[in-house]
């Protein structure tokens, strides 16, 4: 284990109060593997957001729902960016397996924790408010006679299709894996690290972006402002919801005391 490592697994610990644990190897490299995986992830959507805003920009005047070259772009595009989070989800998970066998004896849940336990009521319902705010919106500017808004609204379909399929399967990979600790402290953690994972996956970033970048046309319209205003009340409400919610460490432990 680095120095590295050890201190930022020290620092977990501490900011998530389980100050009785100790910064193991297995919890050093399980959260040393988050890290660099949230780092790629980022890279991917910047990626996808860049190749998506290209695509639109060599499509304009043109319409794309006419033309099926930037449809297949797009649609490779979205199919691109949920490979490539499945396997970074997989390259977690993978990391996880053979740290738990190398473990001299492996406790489990006595049940599986469900969606309810680790991601709660608040975040499941705001993302899928968040998702349906950002469709409606996106279906209702379709019939506006600007070929370069009916342009931006195809990619912001497509985004959100494949964001909201990404959500899914990822969130399904985090509940569904199985625990890797050793004993109490380590199975606390490794539900810290669940609910760390299931509320990293829903924050809504590219749900809100997508519409303010792309709900554009030959001059502005109530898009505009309905866009802004979904990215400006969703942040509020996040920020709300993030403040008013059991911080993560206590919401493992609510859920290790349900279970």
């Amino acid at each position: 284990m680095r120095q590295g490592e050890h201190t930022e697994a020290g620092r977990w610990l501490a900011r998530h109060g389980l100050v009785d644990a100790e910064p193991t190897p297995l919890l050093a490299a399980r959260l040393a593997v988050r890290r660099r995986a949230n780092v790629v992830n980022s890279l991917l959507l910047a990626a996808f957001m860049i190749g998506a805003a290209l695509t639109h920009a060599v499509t304009l005047p043109a319409d794309v729902t006419s033309s099926r070259l930037p449809l297949l772009v797009l649609t490779a595009l979205v199919v691109g960016l949920l490979v490539a989070q499945w396997l970074l989800g997989w390259w977690v998970r993978r990391v996880d397996r053979r740290a738990g066998a190398r473990l001299p004896r492996r406790v489990a849940h006595p049940v599986q924790l469900g969606w309810r336990a680790v991601l709660g009521r608040p975040h499941a319902v705001f993302t899928v408010a968040s998702f349906a705010g950002a469709l409606l919106l996106t279906v209702s500017v379709l019939p506006v006679p600007d070929p370069g808004l009916r342009s931006g609204a195809v990619i912001v379909l497509i985004g959100l299709v494949g964001a909201g399929i990404g959500v899914v399967m990822q969130l399904r990979q985090v509940l569904a894996s199985p625990a890797v600790a050793e004993d109490e402290a380590s199975l606390t953690a490794d539900v810290v690290m669940r609910v760390e994972d299931a509320r990293a996956l829903v924050t809504p970033s590219l749900v809100w972006l997508l519409p303010v970048i792309f709900l554009y046309g030959d001059s502005l319209g109530w898009w505009n402002v309905v866009s802004v205003a979904l990215l400006v009340a969703g942040a509020v409400v996040f920020s709300l919801i993030q403040v008013r919610s059991a911080g993560v460490g206590a919401a493992a432990r609510r859920a290790m005391a349900t279970r």
